[in-house]
């Protein structure tokens, strides 16, 4: 069911899986970059917006469809603002994760082991901290506030863990990587290399599990 559920959608998430590869081998293009390379990244998570807007049920769950879209589309103006300005990307990727605290709050785990517990508070306290200590700046810590509850709420949520409790921590380590350029830790060529495909990677698998798992096609794990 969740296999017929890709391939009907298929050409939104091949048309986002095209935009986001056009934009990481061909950022550096002088013919693409620019106007062109932004709104390739742009379009990328906004695609998945318009997949879970035709994929998620109305009627049962018409409140948690239209939050998701919310969040993907505040990552969609993040990835373009922060081209251009900084700070207001990351204003907007602190909305986006006010937005999915909500979501993931709203549809709880009924039932939490202990280990999952500490690792949600670990998330929650840790990603704060290890943003501040790879980039030194306290805007910076306090932007991962916000991504931190996002991750630890994702992870605590009744929505697959080995989808989107996965795919929010991929989000946090492509930030922590996007920090370390700011700070005294130099990681060469790593950031180059996995900030894009970590962040869309998780986009996409939280974007892709949540859908399934509000139509009934990905069972809770």
């Amino acid at each position: 069911m969740a296999k017929q559920a890709l391939i009907e959608q298929r050409p939104w998430l091949l048309a986002s899986l095209a935009s986001a590869t056009a934009f990481y081998f061909l950022s550096d293009n002088p013919i693409f970059e620019g106007t062109w390379g932004i709104l390739a990244k742009g379009a990328s998570v906004g695609l998945l917006a318009l997949y879970v807007l035709l994929r998620v049920p109305h009627n049962r769950h018409g409140l948690d469809g239209v939050l998701l879209v919310i969040v993907l589309l505040f990552g969609a103006a993040g990835d373009v603002a922060i081209e251009l300005d900084f700070v207001t990307g990351g204003a907007l990727f602190a909305a986006g994760h006010c937005v999915a605290t909500v979501l993931y709050v709203r549809n709880p785990r009924a039932r939490h082991s202990p280990s999952q517990k500490l690792l949600s508070l670990a998330l929650l306290v840790a990603t704060p901290l290890v943003s501040y200590f790879l980039s030194g700046r306290v805007e910076v810590a306090i932007y991962a506030a916000f991504l931190g509850m996002m991750a630890a709420s994702a992870w605590y949520s009744r929505f697959p863990r080995y989808r989107v409790g996965t795919g929010a921590v991929l989000f946090v380590v492509s930030d922590w990587l996007i920090f370390s350029r700011l700070g005294p830790i130099d990681l060469g060529a790593l950031p180059d290399l996995l900030i894009w495909p970590l962040y869309y990677g998780g986009q996409v698998m939280i974007a892709t599990g949540i859908v399934q798992c509000l139509r009934g096609e990905q069972p809770v794990r």
